[in-house]
């Protein structure tokens, strides 16, 4: 299989903040995935898709968007069969901009798998079960399994001089999340190919 045919995974930066953390953990996902033979993945930073918040006078469920940015962020969308998306917990919840990015799509979004790499306070499984409601609403499918990068493994990694490498049942979780989503793609590519 060319890397042309392979199903393309779109690897979400979900935080734009000065400093974040979330580039590691996305290098991190992006360099495991690489290694797979069944998926093609590319990195997506919401910081080349400088968003307004949303304030169109109707939601792109039900219309095409005005907004140029906008437009762009659909179209790059539009080119992915799945997402893994990379966020933090902020206050219990995913980082505004990223729902603000999620509110800007819809049908690019249809049918297709999500799986979700989460870090911070309790490995972000609040904003990662937020997520996957706003998920369902936009029709995708997350996966069961995902990646929790909980305060020790990213106190160790963000501040202490530690790597991913000295945490390895996070590379053990990210398989079973990637392989999931593998499985979700392609029965999904081919249903929305069949439709």
């Amino acid at each position: 299989m060319t890397q042309q045919q392979k199903p393309l995974i779109g690897i979400v930066i979900g935080s734009t903040r000065e400093g974040r953390f979330g580039e590691k953990p996305a290098q991190w996902i992006h360099d495991l995935a690489k290694q797979r033979t069944d998926l093609a993945f590319e990195l997506v930073d919401l910081r080349d898709h400088p968003l307004p918040f949303f304030n169109e006078a109707g939601a792109p469920a039900w219309g095409p968007v005005k907004n140029e940015a906008a437009q762009r962020w659909q179209a790059k969308l539009a080119t992915f069969d799945g997402l893994v998306i990379v966020t933090p917990e902020y206050n219990h919840g995913p980082s505004a901009v990223l729902k603000n990015a999620i509110d800007w799509a819809y049908k690019e979004f249809v049918r297709k798998p999500v799986g979700f790499v989460g870090y911070g306070g309790v490995g972000a499984a609040r904003a990662i079960e937020q997520l996957r409601l706003v998920a369902v609403e936009m029709q995708m499918a997350p996966v069961r399994n995902a990646v929790h990068i909980g305060m020790v493994e990213f106190l160790g990694i963000w501040q202490q001089g530690k790597s991913f490498d000295d945490f390895p049942h996070l590379a053990q979780a990210a398989t079973g999340m990637l392989d999931d989503l593998a499985w979700w793609t392609k029965a999904l590519k081919t249903a929305r190919e069949a439709a």
